[in-house]
């Protein structure tokens, strides 16, 4: 065969793990001819075939001598097309995002169970609101208002696929819920599909025995093991889910016998649901080699969970589509009284966020450690505050479409005839009048963060000036230096727009309760026009966008980037999130270790760049100590201290890294130019001092031009395996000893 390609295991392996955006091998390598030597076209271990033959002497890849390999773990949130409905799940990673920032004190057990099952409440309502909206868009607007006798979806223009409904059952409210609620079951029925689907693929990956672990949390061999703990949160969302558009079809008709009995049996339901999720347990993830096992009891109730929520359903609509009795005396014809358990749902929201905000301000205070902390401790509540804005914008996005698209859409106060119109309730308009007012905060933020990045090029441009010789040059990188610090001020933007939203929901939800005045005109109805298409507009291009990125392959690695930061962490509170890849790559990565250094003589340097330097440092804590021993660690463009160790300091504060440290020889490269990567523990740079460091190395960008030379492209946070810091820094990992 023509060319050569080392496949041998031993000696010194430089093992390259690539960050966010599903980098190829090829340009991992460095090298246009990379092939597959171990795993699938999902993940793989990638080497560079040499055309010339063998090489020799101190080439990278001498067969049991020194090689250089790739580790591709980017399809696994980049490759597949199912990416683009992922896009519609961003509320549910940011609750899982946000259950991992919480602050984890000794003292502080009771407070933080309490504040995690405020917590997957909080999630099995998100789950609630976006079902909740597809339910309210086809079950109340088209399936109870807009195809009822003389309504909009009856008239000759109406489109034929929902018209026949009011030609046959105009007058039969319970059969036209029936049909239309299966809209909504669709829906359910393709999360729980894809949550599945990935499910079997990733988080049953057990992850080899590990001798002896410590008491850091990155070290537990059950963060990446999460199979049964997301199969029984899994049961209970789409037992809450169906269970909750069933309460939609038969609430209607409650005051009948079999219409009561049908509501109740759901509600039950929804409500055992419920109480499955606050449970410790439901969620705990336990060592899959220690033989401990979840309480039988749980599993059976999640079993009759998982048959009684179906079963309901089925007969509900059934029972509906044989025809209920419409005895719904003084029900207006805009209102579907099953869609008012909305604002029961929306009370309870508003509880568990008051929890989630005093337990998280609590477990903050017990802490009291030096490191920096994202929003002083409360960056889970905050990100989950997000969470549920988000979700609330799509979901109130999909109702003013739906409205629109089949009718016009209608405050309750407006006056008759009913004709066209689709009725939406005060609240949704009060909460749409709040979209511009995050508009402005926003456009207010990012006026501020322009006048924070002029400052601070100003003060840099002068302490540049003995390192770049040209005047122009240092105020160039001066104010790419400027660009690349905003990052530092991520918690002043969440802390912003969250307690713009925060303090609009209750003087809104004030005004509405006191019935000051209504949204229906003046300056309200203003604002709620203006947000209603606005949020109309940010589903209608959300829906481009995942339609793009289901055909394009480099879009897909471009969203891929978001998915690669937000499911690094598993799926500990929604489990109908995108998938955490982690809990394939951990365990993949350890046993691909151990196959390259077999022996004491062997080593390995692990190279993260990025995200990869981010799974690296999980992984180092997870190997055996006699694997470690034969490990080095070398990050560049890592986020560990600049991002992970301030919204995750349970997990990457001083313990954490500090573990890493004592474990391998550990060596981190950093630019200031980089808006993501920095150092891990300290700055070396000769800003703050030049002093050396044994971890972080700092890497100058642009180069420093010799005198009448033009200053050199800034790589900002790529390349860094070009550098010829990187180089040096592998060669002196390779002659040291390890850590510990």
């Amino acid at each position: 065969m023509d060319g050569f390609l080392d496949e041998t295991c031993g000696g010194v392996t430089e093992l390259r793990v690539h960050g966010v955006s599903g980098t190829p091998p090829a340009g991992t390598l460095g090298h246009p001819h990379p092939r597959l030597v171990a795993g699938d076209g999902t993940t793989g271990f990638y080497r560079r075939w040499q055309e010339t033959g063998q090489p020799s002497g101190d080439h990278p890849d001498v067969p049991g001598v020194r090689h250089r390999e790739a580790y591709a773990w980017g399809n696994l949130t980049s490759g597949g097309r199912a990416i683009a409905l992922w896009l519609l799940l961003l509320p549910f990673s940011l609750a899982n995002l946000s259950y991992f920032m919480l602050p984890r004190p000794a003292r502080g057990v009771r407070l933080r169970h309490l504040t995690e099952a405020a917590q997957r409440l909080f999630g099995l309502l998100l789950t609630g609101t976006l079902v909740g909206a597809v339910t309210r868009a086809a079950v109340d607007l088209v399936g109870w208002q807009c195809t009822a006798a003389g309504r909009a979806c009856t008239y000759d223009t109406a489109p034929g696929w929902v018209r026949w409904l009011g030609v046959l059952w105009g007058g039969e409210p319970s059969k036209r819920l029936a049909v239309t609620a299966l809209v909504p079951l669709l829906v359910v029925v393709l999360l729980w599909w894809i949550a599945r689907r990935t499910w079997l693929r990733d988080e049953r990956t057990v992850p080899p025995r590990v001798a002896e672990h410590d008491g850091v949390l990155l070290a537990r061999p059950r963060l990446w093991h999460g199979a049964a703990p997301v199969w029984r949160l899994r049961v209970v969302h789409v037992a809450f889910s169906v269970a909750s558009i069933a309460v939609a079809v038969s609430a209607p008709f409650a005051g009948t016998a079999a219409g009561l009995a049908l509501t109740v049996a759901n509600a039950g339901v929804m409500l055992a649901a419920a109480v499955l999720a606050a449970l410790p347990s439901i969620a705990r993830r336990l060592d899959p080699h220690t033989g401990e096992r979840t309480p039988a009891w749980l599993t059976v109730a999640c079993h009759v969970l998982r048959v009684g929520a179906p079963v309901a359903f089925l007969a509900t609509v059934g029972a509906a589509f044989m025809g209920l009795p419409a005895e719904v005396a003084g029900t207006q014809a805009w209102w579907l009284p099953g869609v008012g358990i909305g604002a029961f749902q929306y009370t309870v929201t508003v509880a568990l966020g008051m929890i989630i905000l005093v337990g998280a301000a609590g477990l903050a205070r017990m802490e009291r450690g030096e490191e920096r902390r994202a929003l002083h401790g409360l960056a889970a509540w905050v990100v989950l505050m997000v969470a549920a804005g988000s979700a609330n914008v799509m979901a109130l996005g999909l109702l003013f479409w739906t409205a629109s698209f089949f009718g016009v859409p209608a405050h309750p106060a407006d006056p008759a005839p009913v004709g066209g119109k689709l009725y939406l309730d005060e609240p949704v308009w009060w909460t749409a009048a709040l979209v511009p007012l995050l508009l402005a905060g926003l456009v207010a933020v990012a006026v501020v963060l322009w006048l924070i990045r002029r400052a601070d090029a100003r003060r840099l441009a002068p302490e540049l000036k003995p390192y770049y010789l040209e005047r122009d040059d240092a105020r160039v990188v001066a104010r790419q230096w400027a660009l690349a610090a905003l990052t530092d001020r991520a918690g002043l933007v969440l802390g912003v727009l969250t307690g713009i939203g925060v303090a609009g929901s209750a003087a809104v939800t004030g005004i509405y309760l006191l019935g000051l005045f209504t949204p229906g005109g003046g300056l309200a109805g203003l604002l709620a026009s203006v947000g209603s298409w606005a949020m109309v507009a940010a589903v209608v291009a959300l829906v481009l966008v995942g339609r793009r990125t289901y055909r394009d392959t480099r879009l897909r690695r471009t969203v891929g980037i978001l998915w690669d930061i937000c499911t690094f962490w598993p799926r500990a509170i929604h489990p109908l999130s995108p998938p955490c890849y982690t809990e394939r790559v951990v365990p993949e990565l350890m046993t691909r270790v151990g196959r390259l250094a077999p022996a004491a003589g062997d080593q390995v340097v692990l190279s993260g760049h990025s995200q990869g330097s981010v799974i690296t440092a999980a992984l180092v804590l997870q190997l055996d100590p006699a694997q470690r021993a034969r490990v080095r660690l070398l990050t560049h463009g890592s986020p560990l201290r600049r991002l992970y160790t301030a919204f995750f300091p349970a997990y990457f504060g001083d313990a954490g890294l500090n573990a890493v440290r004592e474990r391998v020889a550990w060596c981190n490269l950093y630019r200031l130019s980089d808006p993501i990567g920095g150092p891990a523990f300290r700055r070396v740079d000769p800003l703050a001092g030049g002093q050396r460091h044994e971890v972080d190395h700092f890497c100058w960008d642009p180069l420093r031009p010799a005198q009448g030379e033009p200053l050199p492209e800034t790589r900002w946070h790529s390349g860094y395996w070009l550098d010829p810091s990187y180089d040096a820094a592998l060669n002196r990992l390779i002659t040291v000893k390890p850590a510990a």
